[in-house]
């Protein structure tokens, strides 16, 4: 499915940017770290594409978060340290699959046991601070 790009559509990803990333925050600290950086991944992923959207940019496809962030960083200068802030979370853990599958670990781990040291708070407010910038961004267009 091809997204036309526009305002009102960036609009709309960021309203489930920002539901996305609440969920995340609902479940922190609650024993479940995969989940709230799959949720920080889902935010980032919308916001990423709102972004996208308003640049008049027509999203066709999944490019991966740190496709999109260098995309967004060449084209748009005011959105300078996007790449290292989306890299930052990355390295968190910070993952569509890896949160999600076992195949992505070692036997016999899983998932909901790989990121036991991940400091969920400090995400989420990573994630939070791209997000604004983001939606900054937006309402500049």
């Amino acid at each position: 499915m091809v997204l036309t790009p526009s305002v009102p559509e960036a609009l709309r990803w960021l309203c489930q940017a920002t539901s996305d990333l609440q969920a995340a925050s609902n479940d922190s600290r609650h024993c479940c770290p995969n989940w709230v950086l799959f949720k920080v991944h889902q935010a980032l992923e919308k916001a990423l594409v709102a972004a996208l959207l308003c640049c008049g940019e027509a999203f066709a496809g999944h490019r991966g978060l740190m496709g999109m962030a260098q995309r967004l960083e060449a084209e748009e200068p005011e959105l300078r340290g996007l790449v290292l802030d989306v890299q930052s979370l990355c390295d968190c853990g910070v993952d569509s699959k890896a949160t999600q599958y076992p195949s992505y670990h070692p036997f016999p781990m899983t998932p909901s046991e790989a990121f036991p040291s991940v400091d969920e708070e400090e995400v989420r407010k990573r994630a939070q601070k791209v997000l604004v910038a983001l939606k900054d961004h937006v309402g500049r267009k």
